[in-house]
């Protein structure tokens, strides 16, 4: 009985080794195919004599990257420079569902249907009407103070964002 208790658990130990080695085989392999093709492609390329053109597509990635960055700089500019507007604050993002684009907003003023509104924050400058406003979704014209509202907005905002009537 002992014995095929022990001759079990030698079985078992065999089998788990097996297992390690096949898998950490399987990573060395990807690992030395991954580095074979790198010093294959780094070899074309200075048979070739290429290496004024990779410099030359390194530097489009960098402007490509800058480029992408820009607009983001550029709206906080835009933001900073643009005269401070008559603005009353009336409300706070508490939630935002990216896949529908609307924001739950916890109200301190009245908000009507066809107001224009301004969202900030510190990556947000929204400017827009106040279209589409839900309560448990019912459609409101007008939503009073320290409701929850959902509302329907045409870019990102994030939680912390502060609503402005304009």
């Amino acid at each position: 009985m002992n014995r095929n208790k022990e001759k079990r658990k030698r079985v078992k130990k065999l089998a788990k080794k097996a297992k390690k080695r096949s898998k950490s085989s399987k990573k060395r392999s990807k690992k030395s195919i991954s580095r074979k093709a790198k010093k294959k492609v780094g070899r074309s390329i200075k048979k070739r004599g290429a290496k004024k053109s990779l410099k030359k597509t390194k530097k489009a990635v960098k402007a490509k990257r800058a480029a992408k960055a820009r607009p983001a700089k550029k709206m906080a500019r835009a933001a900073k420079a643009m005269p401070d507007l008559v603005k009353k604050k009336t409300g706070e993002i508490i939630h935002f569902y990216t896949h529908i684009s609307v924001a739950v907003v916890k109200l301190e003023n009245e908000l009507r249907k066809g107001d224009n509104i301004l969202i900030e924050g510190a990556t947000t400058h929204i400017k827009q009407k106040a279209e589409s406003m839900q309560i448990d979704r019912k459609d409101i014209d007008i939503a009073k103070k320290d409701q929850e509202i959902g509302l329907l907005i045409k870019d990102r905002a994030r939680e912390g964002d502060i609503v402005y009537k304009v």
